[in-house]
């Protein structure tokens, strides 16, 4: 178990500055498992603390978890499946919070998904009203038009309502295959396959690799990390906070 300042815990229960806290050590009012402490002792939350005779309860402070994923195919994005399919969270090893993604990718799609046990983190990301991009590398087959990127640029309807502009571009062109970047500032159940479809395109392959200003990279298929300070701090820009 983790072991921590003493004069910190009393200070985190609340119930005292962590200058204060020091003076009552100094002054032998606390007690750790029944012995009087002194400066610099370290405790841990599972320790009784008793400060003037009384027991000090102090709950500890949960991580914040913020994580990406490269999602392989094959995998969906529940926490559990009662169809015994491989799930994300299965990939998510030796976190020790419970964590939820933030969105989705269906069974077949792949790439970046983010994690977190931060509920308004979450919740500011996935808002309709925050148009936070995603950006996603297409294979479509056999060809593409232009009349056909201009239409999923400007909008098509899917599931009776029209998508909002996306940007689309033309990554790579070979016989039969054609790659395409798309940006999105929506997240409709399935939307990208939906477009495409919508244009008589046929999606062979799809990767999300950014959200807003955050990129995948070249984070391994199956793996993940948590992100950085920085990053956390770009997607809080990126939602207004």
């Amino acid at each position: 178990m983790e072991k921590i300042r003493l004069q910190k815990l009393i200070a985190e229960s609340g119930m005292c500055s962590r200058r204060k806290a020091e003076e009552l050590v100094k002054n032998g009012k606390v007690k750790v498992n029944g012995h009087v402490a002194s400066i610099g002792d370290s405790a841990s939350y599972d320790d009784v603390i008793m400060v003037s005779g009384e027991r000090l309860y102090i709950e500890k402070k949960r991580k914040k978890y913020y994580i990406m994923l490269n999602k392989p195919r094959g995998y969906v994005t529940t926490m559990s499946d009662e169809l015994d399919r491989r799930c994300v969270t299965d990939l998510l090893t030796g976190i020790d919070e419970r964590v939820y993604p933030i969105g989705r990718l269906d069974r077949n799609s792949e790439g970046m998904l983010l994690f977190t046990n931060d509920g308004k983190f979450a919740n500011d990301i996935m808002h309709p009203s925050k148009h936070i991009s995603k950006t996603y590398r297409v294979t479509v087959r056999p060809s593409v038009t232009e009349d056909q990127l201009v239409r999923l640029a400007d909008g098509v309807v899917i599931d009776g309502k029209k998508t909002l502009p996306a940007n689309v571009s033309v990554l790579t062109e070979e016989e039969g295959r054609v790659v395409l970047r798309i940006v999105i500032r929506e997240g409709r159940n399935r939307q990208i396959r939906k477009m495409c479809e919508a244009v008589g395109l046929e999606v062979a392959r799809l990767r999300r690799t950014a959200i807003g200003p955050v990129k995948l990279g070249m984070l391994k298929p199956g793996t993940y990390r948590e992100l950085t300070p920085e990053e956390i701090k770009a997607l809080r820009n990126a939602v207004g906070e």
